[in-house]
């Protein structure tokens, strides 16, 4: 299988290099571009699985690039920038991003979200589309979750959560990083919020089981296991 392409559009040498050390060791192909310009050509005279790009660029500012890149593309978008305030975050989902992580950052968030985006840009070229694990199914069309043959109500949020832990199977998630992206980055509230919905899940997706898909990593957050 052909390894995932990614440009990543960043000017500071010393972040781009670990990020690229970082994204090859996890099997991805990453090309590297430090300016502007010359990144919005690659990013749109070549195939690419994903597009990450920092804000602050010269040439062409990331949003310009941004926005120029989503006119011609729809190739995923992912923003990488120290500009953390609500409107520049904004700013950037507005101008065509699909995912905006503000530095400094943990590597394994930006993983997971990198995986999460290029999951569902391929879940947009099939008609039908779920996660499993074992027996449990998640139907990401019909907006379903099912037990073997029984089928499991689940809320909003609560379908947002297994979502994501299904997304990230075989990966930790910590509670932080959980609230981002299943409560959003203007959540106010503790992260034990994720403990209670996580006692929510497994009490319905557990039920008359011995043993839990969710499983907790003491001090880290939680993880869903191939069975």
């Amino acid at each position: 299988m052909e390894p995932h392409k990614l440009l990543l559009i960043e000017d500071d040498e010393d972040i781009a290099g670990f990020l690229q050390l970082e994204l090859e060791h996890e099997g991805y192909a990453v090309t590297v571009e430090g300016d502007g310009r010359t990144g919005l050509e690659q990013a749109t005279t070549q195939e690419w699985d994903m597009v990450l790009l920092d804000v602050m660029l010269p040439g062409i500012n990331g949003f310009e690039l941004c926005r120029r890149l989503r006119a011609e593309s729809q190739v995923p978008i992912l923003i990488i920038t120290a500009r953390g305030s609500i409107p520049d975050r904004i700013a950037g989902l507005d101008y065509g991003a699909d995912d905006y992580v503000v530095k400094p950052f943990a590597i394994e968030e930006l993983l997971a979200r990198i995986r999460r985006l290029i999951r569902r840009a391929a879940y947009g070229e099939v008609k039908e589309s779920s996660l499993t694990v074992g027996d449990l199914e998640l139907s990401l069309t019909a907006r379903e979750v099912s037990r073997g043959q029984q089928q499991i109500n689940l809320t909003a949020k609560e379908f947002a959560l297994l979502q994501y832990l299904l997304e990230n199977k075989n990966h930790v998630l910590s509670r932080d990083m959980i609230v981002r992206q299943v409560w959003g980055y203007d959540f106010v509230g503790d992260t034990n919020i994720v403990d209670v919905y996580i006692r929510y899940l497994r009490s319905k997706i557990d039920d008359g089981s011995s043993a839990s898909f969710i499983q907790t990593v003491r001090g880290m957050g939680y993880i869903v296991k191939d069975a």
